[in-house]
């Protein structure tokens, strides 16, 4: 059945128009000017309020109590009904490195997951954090289960996934990453760098032999310096995609304000990186094996006060996006909607408002607070 979504403030093209948007099948269409709703056809009416595409958070672990890597399927149900709520409408599940049975188990609950019904954001795939990382930055990563490159071991999970691993984090300094990466993305997994401390040459050679983008750029990383610009200085002066926590404790908001200064608006993906205790008030959680202890909405490890991960949701990021950087909405959005959309190869079906492509929408209120989420179409109960 059609429905419609009226009176609204649409961003499409880049910018703001009182449009009506028509749904159906799932996908939504434009009405032209003057086209008036079908007589009986159900209708949000958004008076004052904005319209904007659904938000993709490709980085996150868990929300409302759930970690992803325990989460059975009803579980991951949940940690998407939650996102839904914040006004994300796609999402990859972040898998912590852990072991070869437990990452075969999520895979598992994953593929389960996808045949069910949802009530909540769409689980587009799985990310890899691990365990092809270097243990010098491993922040939470259980240090015992990373190791060398190991292609074939990619490939049994991908073989498992049936193809839904989408993206994985990789150290460009482990043994054989770098030669390994076009291997991977034959695999159909989009590759970032990260979580390392591998020099400046290094760390091109990754990315000319197809690195897409850097995991939390700044975070877990050797930083920046005027004789050794390691991998920082890689991620900041080539093309590739940086994912950012904005949050205000992951990045400073000037440090926010330099990096879109320097990559560009198209270049920088806003990730929540969120763990279980999204949602959720202070106290003690999981991130895979650790431990972790939130005080004031802030995640650290229990054992070495090391940042685990963040209580951020998309909705969230997006306000602080604004607030950090003066800038406007129309462009604090491609952040979380275009940029993250083409980085994972669906910028297609997803990422923005435009005639046949999935209707994932966000309603904003006057506060810019998510007001209603609409994924496939589907108005996303609370």
């Amino acid at each position: 059945m059609e429905q419609y979504i009226i009176n609204g403030n649409v961003y499409v093209e880049g910018g703001f128009q009182e449009k009506t948007v028509g749904i159906e099948g799932g996908c939504l269409y434009i009405l032209p000017k003057g086209e008036m709703p079908k007589e009986g056809a159900p209708v949000y009416d958004a008076q004052g309020k904005k319209v904007v595409p659904g938000f993709l958070d490709i980085h996150t672990h868990g929300a409302v109590g759930v970690d992803v890597n325990a989460a059975t399927a009803e579980e991951l149900g949940k940690i998407g009904h939650f996102m839904a709520t914040q006004g994300t409408t796609s999402w990859l599940c972040s898998v912590l490195t852990d072991t070869k049975e437990q990452t075969l188990w999520c895979i598992d609950e994953f593929k389960k997951h996808k045949k069910m019904e949802g009530n909540g954001a769409s689980l587009l795939g799985i990310h890899l954090e691990g365990p092809f990382l270097a243990k010098e930055f491993k922040g939470a990563m259980p240090e015992h289960l990373l190791r060398d490159a190991d292609v074939e071991l990619l490939k049994e999970y991908q073989d498992a996934a049936e193809g839904n691993i989408k993206y994985l984090t990789v150290s460009p300094e482990i043994e054989g990453i770098v030669d390994a990466i076009p291997a991977i993305r034959e695999l159909g997994i989009v590759v970032a760098i990260g979580h390392s401390g591998a020099d400046y040459d290094t760390s091109m050679k990754a990315i000319s032999n197809g690195a897409a983008s850097c995991t939390h750029i700044f975070n877990a990383m050797k930083l920046l310096h005027q004789h050794f610009p390691a991998i920082m200085g890689a991620a900041m002066e080539s093309d590739i995609y940086c994912e950012a926590i904005c949050d205000g404790r992951h990045l400073h908001p000037a440090v926010v304000r330099l990096l879109i200064k320097t990559k560009g608006l198209d270049r920088v993906v806003a990730i929540t990186d969120s763990i279980m205790a999204a949602g959720l008030p202070d106290g003690n959680y999981k991130l895979g094996v650790n431990d972790v202890v939130v005080v004031d909405g802030d995640a650290k490890l229990a054992s070495n006060g090391v940042r685990a991960g963040s209580t951020l949701t998309t909705g969230q990021a997006l306000k602080n996006i604004m607030a950090f950087t003066g800038r406007p909405m129309e462009e604090a959005l491609r952040l979380l909607t275009e940029n993250p959309a083409k980085l994972i190869g669906v910028f297609d079906r997803k990422g923005s408002i435009a005639e046949g492509k999935d209707a994932d929408l966000v309603i904003l209120d006057g506060e810019n607070n998510v007001a209603d989420t609409f994924v496939m179409g589907k108005l996303i109960t609370r």
